[in-house]
């Protein structure tokens, strides 16, 4: 772990090698697992505002689920996530012929339907940010239904970091990204 800004950074971003491979994986990560996707205080506000431009992308089941239990939900721990449908998948998942799982948000964006591209822990995976007082914890998630992201992250020499360059500026700002990418190439001298 080091210290970046009012980050503490696990090493794992930098020694680790992650390239998504959703023809593998088929967007595991959107429909397995046991709560929503992670959302800070001002993603909710985002995500009331844009749910009507965002739903003519949706499943029925995923306007169902919203609909009744509102565009974002509080856990029992009291955190801020994406409402699920049946248990399992994001109420936003959508799928491709191919039954890839995708974001109906990130394809309302794509379309330009609306400027918000999705919530940033979507964004930031693998990576996951866990907020503290005095600072925020940067680490990378290991999940096996992501191996094959590992696979090919390693054949192409991918860093975490660099696979999520975009989110990380998006989150912490370019000027924080460069730092991280200088401590990164001494970290990889040694």
């Amino acid at each position: 772990m080091f210290q970046l800004g009012k980050t503490i950074v696990s090493e794992d971003i930098i020694e680790k090698d992650f390239v998504c491979n959703l023809s593998a994986c088929k967007g595991a990560c959107c429909v397995d697992g046991d709560a929503g996707a992670p959302l800070e205080k001002e993603e909710t506000k985002i995500l009331e505002k844009i749910y009507p431009k965002v739903k003519p992308f949706l499943r029925k089941e995923g306007i169902a689920v919203i609909e009744e239990q509102g565009t974002w939900v509080t856990s029992e721990w009291g955190e801020l996530e994406t409402p699920l449908i049946n248990g399992a998948d994001c109420a936003y998942v959508i799928f491709d012929e191919k039954k890839t799982a995708l974001c109906a948000i990130e394809e309302a964006y794509n379309q330009g339907e609306i400027d918000w591209k999705k919530p940033v822990s979507c964004h930031l995976y693998p990576i996951r940010i866990k907020d503290y007082s005095e600072f925020s914890a940067v680490n990378y998630d290991k999940w096996e239904i992501c191996d094959d992201a590992c696979s090919l992250g390693k054949e192409l020499q991918v860093p975490v970091y660099k696979f999520v360059k975009q989110a990380l500026v998006r989150k912490f700002g370019q000027e924080w990204y460069d730092e991280l990418e200088i401590i990164a190439a001494k970290h990889l001298e040694k």
